[in-house]
């Protein structure tokens, strides 16, 4: 009996390090991590990243920018106004509970409930289900982007969300800032569900068992994503092999990391426009035009993409980069320092004048850097500008709150065309609708409001491409912001990591499609 206690035991012990063995945890090191375990509280990269490996849209893009069916298996046109989605059955929450209809139309009506979401809704007139697995989007126009909006809409668990907390707020509850249920709490269809979270410091994600996507290639059973700011840092951190996946890859870095044979980098082309914004509310110079156009014409953003990006962004004169709808080959870049001074002159500041400004150190690919230059290049128009860099977890606080004259942001249109960029960047900022939400320069043109309506419910897209293409003549001209470059992606991983079917122009790696050898 002994011997075939011990037997069973020797079996079992090694049962058990055979599926240690093969279990496959990915260690990833990116500059920054999600901020909340909600999807709904901030329209952010990070947090789109999150959503897509803890929760799963109706639709997602494929590396071509086509649509993938995910907890939608299909859609169809009902009429200019509806689309209708045909959802996927058998699908199962993190809590157990079933996905249906219901849970879509939840997610559909708590958009309202954020100040980042709503501004980007603000077109439709509401969700209604047919039956459990389907159910019809209606917009309050014709609305030619409809499809891409179902690619944010990431269902969450109603049953899971509903009621109160210990606290006796709603469960539903969406906040910004401050303790909410939701905050510490997730119950999505994703490939992934959250096990640990050190916010700041560590996140732990394990496969769902239960998880729809049988014939997902990826084989990761655990990620483990420690948020590594400084760029050297993390490249130490994947040569050193402590990571084995990193994102961004800082550009001084890049030669560095294609001559070491143990590891890989993947480069993808973005359209995340990185900018400064102007206060005109806080500065009475900035609602000069000949002011902004100085400013405009002071900043040499080709020298700041060859020298510090190190030729791995493309210099921007206008929002949407080229292959969007609304680019514009006549807007470029505008450099000329003589100009400048002439422009300060004529708007009676040839001696200048002193603001502030802040960037976030952590969230762009070398944001610090570009405020510091953008402080030298100034100051040889007299401007002075005192600047203050933070952490990203600290920056959008400040960032909502105009804290500074001057503004670092960097935008991905959510739609991926033209329009959106003026939806959130450069329209009149109106806290009901939404729109403007990120305009913290406070420029405001009506002209560019009605422009960027009329594109939103403009379903011939040549006439739409004009439209959007008026729109960046108008911010151009009248120099509404200070455009720096479109920053493209990068990413490295040990040799067994299969990064380059997982990227794409989002920046949202799928790591639930990765493939670990």
């Amino acid at each position: 009996m002994k011997k075939l206690i011990v037997l069973c035991l020797t079996i079992l012990m090694v049962f058990s390090l055979g599926t240690i063995a093969g279990a496959r945890t990915l260690k990833v090191g990116l500059d920054a991590g999600p901020v909340s375990q909600d999807p709904q509280v901030q329209l952010s990269g990070g947090m789109l990243q999150y959503s897509h490996w803890v929760f799963d849209p109706l639709v997602r893009y494929a590396q071509d920018m086509s649509f993938e069916p995910r907890l939608a298996e299909m859609w169809e046109r009902i009429d200019d106004l509806t689309m209708r989605f045909y959802l996927r059955k058998g699908v199962k929450f993190h809590s157990g509970n079933p996905f249906t209809a219901k849970d879509v139309k939840f997610t559909f009506e708590r958009f309202y409930k954020s100040p980042d979401f709503k501004g980007l809704f603000t077109p439709f007139e509401g969700c209604t289900i047919v039956d459990d697995h389907t159910i019809d989007i209606k917009t309050k126009k014709p609305y030619a982007l409809l499809i891409n909006m179902a690619t944010y809409i990431f269902p969450l668990d109603s049953k899971f969300y509903s009621g109160t907390d210990a606290t006796g707020q709603p469960k539903d509850a969406v906040v910004k800032i401050g303790p909410s249920f939701a905050l510490a709490n997730e119950s999505g269809t994703g490939a992934y569900k959250v096990v640990e979270w050190e916010q700041g410091a560590k996140y732990v994600f394990e496969k769902f068992a239960d998880y729809w996507d049988k014939d997902s290639p990826g084989n990761v059973d655990k990620i483990v994503l420690t948020p590594i700011k400084e760029g050297p840092t993390r490249v130490a951190a994947l040569l050193s092999g402590d990571v084995d996946f990193i994102s961004p890859v800082p550009p001084q870095d890049f030669k560095r990391i294609r001559s070491n044979k143990k590891v890989k980098m993947v480069t993808y082309s973005g359209g995340r426009i990185i900018t400064v914004q102007l206060n005109q509310k806080r500065r009475a110079e900035f609602k000069d035009v000949r002011v902004r156009q100085a400013i405009v014409h002071a900043v040499n953003n080709v020298g700041i993409a060859k020298k510090i990006m190190k030729g791995t962004a493309t210099p921007a004169g206008q929002q949407g980069p080229k292959g969007y709808m609304g680019y514009t080959s006549s807007l470029v870049p505008r450099y000329d320092l003589k100009k400048a001074k002439a422009l300060m002159k004529e708007a009676g500041l040839a001696d200048g004048f002193e603001c502030t400004m802040i960037a976030p150190n952590n969230r762009y690919v070398n944001d610090e850097k570009i405020a510091e230059a953008v402080v030298s290049m100034l100051s040889k128009i007299k401007i002075k500008v005192n600047l203050k860099t933070m952490p990203k977890a600290q920056y959008w606080d400040e960032f909502d709150a105009q804290a500074a004259d001057m503004q670092l942001i960097g935008w991905h249109s959510d739609t991926e065309d033209s329009g959106n960029f003026s939806e959130f960047l450069t329209m009149c900022p109106n806290k009901e609708t939404g729109y403007g939400q990120f305009n913290s320069g406070n420029y405001c043109n009506p002209k560019i409001d009605d422009l960027t309506m009329a594109a939103q419910t403009e379903t011939d897209l040549k006439k739409r491409a004009a439209i959007l293409q008026g729109i960046e003549r108008i911010l151009y001209n009248d120099a509404a912001f200070v455009p720096f470059h479109w920053q493209n992606h990068s990413y490295a991983g040990k040799n067994k990591v299969g990064i380059k079917h997982i990227v794409n122009t989002m920046n949202f790696p799928y790591f639930g499609d990765l493939v670990y050898k």
